[in-house]
């Protein structure tokens, strides 16, 4: 399998232009990222169950690894919810995977979101974490449109080894993020 075009990228390009700018004395203390997790709460599936397994799907599907569902922690009755109820689905990508996925995620799905004018750059953590909330799971080709029943959105969070927000960011729009101007 080669190796994938985003990995590549990091090593040649990024890797190199952040030890440049950060003035790292080692190329470990460079920051990289470590995985991506995507994250699918589904509110209606206190009243349906399908729901649950539709969202595993989805998420299957568009990170091309195997997607768990979430379960509650606790009961709410005022949600109608019960304790160990599953409430949403997660799958968290590392290594070739994930180079794959933030490869699809920033040349096709994020410039097919509707009136794009870049992503928010306040979603960072304080620990060099980001994460960025999408609202229609059809922006990703893998999605057939005909078969979706409802819209809904996930969250994508990246985790990097960055100390500050600021070298996460640099890492980020690197990789080739678009973030708003």
């Amino acid at each position: 399998m080669a190796t994938p075009r985003f990995k590549e990228k990091y090593l040649k390009d990024v890797m190199p232009a952040l030890q440049e700018k950060f003035k790292y004395k080692s190329v470990m203390e460079v920051p990289k990222l470590v995985k991506i997790a995507i994250n699918k709460g589904i509110g209606q599936a206190t009243a349906d169950k399908k729901l649950v397994d539709v969202g595993v799907e989805e998420l299957t599907t568009i990170s091309g690894q195997k997607a768990v569902a979430t379960r509650s922690k606790k009961a709410i009755s005022n949600f109608k919810l019960r304790e160990n109820m599953p409430i949403g689905a997660k799958v968290t990508l590392r290594g070739e995977r994930m180079y794959e996925f933030l490869d699809r995620l920033v040349s096709v799905a994020l410039p097919r979101v509707r009136d794009f004018k870049g992503i928010n750059n306040k979603g960072f953590d304080g620990r060099g974490n980001y994460t960025l909330g999408v609202r229609e799971q059809i922006i990703f080709p893998e999605i057939s449109i005909d078969k979706v029943s409802k819209i809904s959105g996930m969250d994508i969070t990246f985790v990097t080894t960055a100390k500050t927000d600021e070298e996460s960011f640099e890492l980020l729009k690197a990789l080739g993020m678009p973030f708003k101007k």
